[in-house]
């Protein structure tokens, strides 16, 4: 592990000590500091030359903030003459943008692949991305891995009880699914939906039995929390003995904590690839599940040139 080197910007520190540890490295050493005019300015402040780097930040909120300290970091590695700088994407921001919804409309989600490309990264590891085919968006590998094996731990507890998994759409089916079939082979539902706008969408109906379950709805991310707070109530008054949301990226912008405290879950299951604010924190009945193991064991592998196929879960 002579040639590795993990270096991190301001988004999640915390989530790169834990990776550090799991090596048994040290972080590398780099400063982040701005202009009076907001500029962001980075030095990197040991030599990394010849050595394979792992730049690890999720562009969580302050996402375009987060996304151009990437940016500037990568460029800085670049031209420090790494051999390899390997960027760690636990939550992949703009993920939603990820096709043309209307005429005349962005896929910013392709448009954050090309900058991360163009800045240098040799590799990108990213965790849950909203669709798989983000990866395709990249003209450089790109390993996607699942925090379903820590969530999968988590929900062991409750197999002694009838089951349901519930897709809060029709577009996370394949994810419920997958949950299901190792929850000993438990049975799924999907949430029928409408989205008139952007973070605002109504539930038309639940097709499939959840009448006296324990309901786990499973998401990618929760963002405001309406989408994942109106389905709690519908599976509610369609019978559900208790309902668990659990989703991989915990973003949580505008009034989200307040719904969701206020919400029928009995307990809200996340993952550590963003960083919980401080208004989050405020958060009644939650469980953080840590990814760092998922992460740095992705990260060994790659630095060892080891398959990272049986990851893929």
């Amino acid at each position: 592990m002579d040639k590795l080197k993990i270096f991190t910007g301001t988004a999640h520190r915390e989530l790169t000590e834990r990776i550090c540890a799991y090596h048994g490295v040290r972080m590398g050493k780099a400063s982040v500091s701005k202009f009076s005019d907001g500029e962001i300015q980075v030095e990197i402040e040991e030599s990394v030359r010849g050595m394979d780097v792992f730049l690890i930040q999720p562009t969580c909120p302050p996402v375009n903030e987060n996304l151009v300290e990437l940016l500037v970091l990568l460029d800085a590695l670049k031209r420090a003459s790494v051999a390899r700088v390997n960027v760690v994407m636990p939550y992949y921001g703009y993920g939603r943008q990820d096709r043309k919804v209307a005429p005349r409309a962005p896929i910013t989600a392709r448009l954050v692949a090309d900058l991360i490309e163009t800045a240098g990264a040799t590799r990108v590891l990213a965790m849950d991305l909203h669709v798989g085919q983000i990866q395709g968006f990249f003209n450089i590998p790109v390993d996607h891995l699942y925090a379903l094996p820590v969530q999968l731990d988590y929900f062991t507890h409750i197999l002694h009880e009838e089951v349901v998994v519930v897709s809060p759409d029709a577009g996370g089916v394949e994810r419920a699914r997958e949950l299901a079939k190792r929850l000993k082979e438990t049975s799924i539902a999907i949430i029928d939906k409408r989205r008139e706008k952007a973070n605002v969408s109504k539930v038309m109906h639940i097709v499939g039995d959840v009448r006296g379950k324990v309901a786990i709805l499973l998401d990618d991310m929760i963002d405001t929390g309406g989408t994942i707070v109106q389905s709690a109530e519908a599976l509610v008054r369609d019978g559900a003995s208790r309902v668990y949301a659990c989703c991989t990226h915990a973003v949580l912008s505008g009034n989200a904590v307040e719904k969701l405290n206020k919400s029928p879950i009995h307990e809200l299951v996340i993952t550590n690839t963003i960083p919980l604010s401080s208004k989050a924190k405020a958060l009644e009945r939650v469980a953080v599940l840590d990814v760092s193991p998922i992460l740095g064991e992705a990260i060994r592998r790659i630095h060892n040139e080891e398959s990272v196929s049986s990851l893929f879960v």
